[in-house]
């Protein structure tokens, strides 16, 4: 079994009940998903995925690539269930909504192999019940929301009449990230279908194959052929055609800041598409000397080192109060210590591989360069495993300056850093200045500082007393360069949706 510190390789002891690890016969799709059909790339070309955790190569996947590819699947397939009078634009809102439902009963069914792939990534226990449920519950929220969206009827001067009616967007390209696949491709598709767009699907090259079994699951819900359609490949290909295309209407994207801002550039370079971007973050936590110290320390281990702290969402800022610093410090790295390094499809695994090597030693990188500018290294910062592993210890730096590169960039891994602060002034200010604005989180036992603070803070989300908690309910976006509109709840549904205003002259006589 997997040990503190150490990393495991080999197969995973245990029950029955513990998953294997994902074998080639169990992987069923692996090509390109158009019209409710499985395609091979126009070129020729596919592209391996990999087991983090071991190295070994799992498959090879059909690589969509940006010309006759895209094309076929965007003129011919989403473009044309889009159209007026095709089986999706005729269906009932009702019927929309029950088919999101067969997709949610469908996940229910297969929740085992599902979590499997997302789950040599991060410890499977998470994947099963954090992602899984997460993924499910968001289908579901959307398919309620399916014959609820609605216009009004609106007062106007003089003898008219105003209704508002609203519409789809049109075909939605919508490109997801490698840290939580399923969970994202959720997000993207529940409120796009519940408002009756069509989608297309660009999955991450490193984590493709949730994706393509989902297109399996669309199929057998009873989706039209066309209505989402999934393409693997590259950004620079399968992605920049998608920002680029003129049949394309909206895209929405969850990733880096620079790769949004190309995005955003070539959404305006082309038809002035409308953009969703949830980009990167470099959120502080606060923690003041009146709260629960224990929950405040649990909660943001949680933040910095979920998922291997690849998320965007990681607490990578944590500002405590000067009279309780050297306690906090003292009390995270021991609970730090209880991580449990290993084989993520071990039920005992608490932290698995970093997706990549070129992710592991950018991370690295960045761990360096705080021992070399002076932050004190309190546990961590070295890689576990040998040569070709891509473990990394989790890491806490304390003595921390603010100008500092792991102070200021996005780290996106298992890396807390822990700074001192006087006063609210004060650290309102630090944990403003930043280009991110993503989340923030406060640990207080008072609620007018915790309502001051939430004020005062320039980011979507604020926590309070808790860290990472996501609903379906509950709007998620960043300020500033973190992105801009909204993900999940009511909020979502405005993205997908656009405003028909008409107005009627009414007779003046009966």
């Amino acid at each position: 079994m997997a040990q503190n510190g150490t990393a495991q390789n080999g197969p995973v002891e245990g029950t029955a009940s513990v998953p294997q690890p994902l074998k080639v016969q169990d992987i069923r799709h692996t090509k390109i998903f158009i019209n409710n059909e499985w395609h091979t790339s126009s070129t020729g070309r596919t592209f391996p995925t990999f087991n983090p955790a071991t190295g070994v190569k799992l498959c090879d996947v059909e690589e969509g690539d940006k010309v006759r590819q895209t094309g076929l699947f965007m003129t011919l397939s989403a473009k044309a269930a889009q159209q007026r009078g095709s089986a999706w634009r005729r269906m009932d809102a009702s019927s929309r909504g029950r088919l999101l439902h067969r997709l949610a009963d469908l996940m229910e069914r297969d929740r085992l192999l599902l979590a499997v792939d997302p789950g040599l990534r991060e410890p499977f226990l998470q994947s099963f019940y954090v992602d899984l449920d997460g993924s499910i519950k968001t289908l579901r929220y959307y398919a309620g929301w399916s014959d609820k969206v609605h216009g009004k009827s609106l007062p106007i001067d003089e003898s008219f009449m105003c209704l508002t009616k609203h519409e789809p967007v049109g075909v939605c390209g919508a490109i997801i990230p490698w840290n939580f696949p399923l969970l994202m491709f959720s997000w993207k598709i529940g409120p796009a279908l519940s408002c009756g767009n069509t989608v297309v699907v660009k999955p991450a090259e490193e984590t493709p194959l949730t994706a393509l079994h989902m297109g399996s699951l669309i199929a057998e819900a009873g989706f039209p052929p066309g209505v989402v359609n999934i393409i693997p490949g590259f950004g620079p290909t399968a992605g920049a055609a998608i920002a680029n295309h003129m049949d394309i209407d909206k895209v929405t994207f969850t990733g880096s800041t620079q790769v949004g801002q190309l995005i955003k550039e070539a959404a305006a370079k082309s038809n002035l598409k409308r953009v969703t971007l949830e980009l990167g973050g470099k959120n502080p936590c606060i923690v003041f000397s009146d709260c629960d110290l224990q929950l405040a320390v649990e909660e943001t281990h949680k933040g910095a080192f979920y998922n291997q702290g690849q998320c965007c969402t990681a607490a990578s800022r944590v500002f405590v109060e000067e009279s309780i610093y050297e306690e906090f410090v003292l009390r995270s790295v021991e609970r730090a210590k209880k991580v449990v390094i290993g084989d993520p499809l071990d039920p005992l695994t608490s932290h698995g591989p970093q997706i990549s090597r070129r992710q592991f030693l950018k991370i690295m990188d960045l761990i360096d360069s705080g021992k070399e500018e002076g932050a004190r290294l309190e546990y961590g910062g070295v890689a576990v495993g040998g040569a070709e592993s891509l473990f990394i210890q989790p890491t806490i730096f304390s003595n921390l300056r603010d100008h500092m590169r792991i102070a200021k960039e996005e780290i996106f891994g298992p890396v807390q850093c822990i700074f001192s602060f006087k006063s609210q002034q004060e650290v309102v200010e630090r944990a403003n200045r930043s280009p991110f604005g993503l989340v923030s989180a406060v640990f207080t036992g008072s609620v007018d500082r915790a309502l001051s603070m939430s004020a005062a803070l320039d980011t979507g989300t604020v926590w309070v007393n808790c860290y990472n908690a996501l609903h379906a309910q509950t709007p998620f976006g960043g300020f500033k360069m973190s992105g801009h509109g909204r993900e999940l709840g009511e909020y979502a549904l405005a993205e997908y949706s656009e405003v028909k205003a008409v107005t009627i002259k009414l007779r003046e006589t009966l």
